[in-house]
């Protein structure tokens, strides 16, 4: 399966692997927003299995481990740098030693610091897409964003820009810039966002999709008991926009509905993770999901996906009279 980066004209995978858990632990004081401790060969090995799997698109951000994830997947990478598309993200300020963030920085200068940094912890030297990674921000202070991601595009440090935003301003205003070609939004079987599914359509951007097994409830592998580490972002310290685990539990909301989507996604000889990747290809043809990952298994669940496809005109209806959409 294959799909578009947005109208930068970048073809891909239709699956991308999401790099934020291969970072490691990383904090904001005592919260964590790491998906607990890592096994660097591991990692390795799993994007090396990706892309003998057909996987051509891997997400990070600076950030995730206070930049280790980058680092790994420019050492998994090494060599095969004309084979694959690398997206990363900026804002978030951090100590690469305590794995501490420490702020934010959106400025020209901050961005442009921050684009150098992640082009050398990935040993490359340009970026296929660089995304601003600040949710929330502003829409009426974010032209001189727009305008140092133009300028770094005809600097050649970069391909291509985004947003990952879940907000629809946020989606129209970066969508107005000449190589903005994608929106990363959270976007789920459980938790559509047809805003911003439209922007992407309208505008013809690649709908990126984070949460895409809603922080793990799609897996199946949250059942009574089951609880992430301490050091984990869905743990007992999540922060307060964690909205899937709630003092390290499910949220029994999203379990209920789970339960009530788990036949139709695990048709056919689908695993409940393959099955929601499966709607996502179903929502709409610009849609990019990035599961996360920690271990070759994870990767070859995932990957397998691509070999279904995704769910048909008369399933994905099915789900939304379920759910009441």
């Amino acid at each position: 399966m294959k799909r578009t980066l947005g109208r930068s004209g970048i073809e891909i995978s239709a699956l991308g692997m999401g790099c934020w858990a291969i970072g490691g632990p990383f904090w904001s004081g005592e919260t964590p927003h790491g998906w607990g401790e890592v096994d660097d060969d591991e990692s390795i090995r799993a994007i090396h299995a990706a892309l003998e799997l057909g996987v051509t698109f891997f997400d990070t951000a600076n950030v995730y481990g206070a930049g280790h994830s980058e680092r790994v997947l420019g050492q998994a990478l090494a060599g095969k740098r004309g084979q694959v598309v690398i997206a990363t993200k900026f804002n978030a300020v951090f100590d690469e030693t305590t794995r501490q963030v420490t702020g934010s920085d959106s400025t020209p200068a901050g961005i442009r610091r921050a684009c150098e940094d992640s082009l050398r912890r990935l040993g490359m030297e340009y970026i296929d897409l660089y995304q601003f990674h600040d949710n929330g921000f502003p829409v009426e202070k974010a032209g001189p964003v727009r305008e140092t991601l133009e300028a770094l595009v005809a600097e050649g440090k970069i391909r291509a820009y985004g947003w990952s935003t879940d907000f629809p301003k946020s989606a129209e205003f970066f969508a107005g810039g000449d190589h903005c070609a994608s929106i990363q939004v959270q976007l789920n079987v459980l938790d559509d966002n047809p805003a911003i599914v439209d922007i992407c359509e309208k505008h013809n951007l690649a709908a990126i999709n984070r949460g895409p097994l809603a922080m793990g409830l799609l897996t199946g592998k949250y059942v009574a008991g089951v609880k992430p580490s301490i050091d984990d972002v869905r743990g007992e310290k999540s922060p307060e926009w964690m909205k899937y685990f709630k003092q390290g539990q499910p949220n029994p909301e999203f379990m209920q509905k789970v339960n009530a989507v788990r036949e139709i996604l695990t048709s056919g000889g689908r695993t409940l993770s393959q099955g929601a990747l499966a709607w996502l290809w179903g929502r709409s043809e610009k849609t990019i999901p990035i599961p996360g990952f920690r271990t070759v298994k994870q990767v070859e669940e995932n990957a397998r996906a691509m070999a279904f496809g995704a769910l048909t005109a008369d399933q994905m209806q099915e789900i939304n009279l379920i759910l009441g959409r």
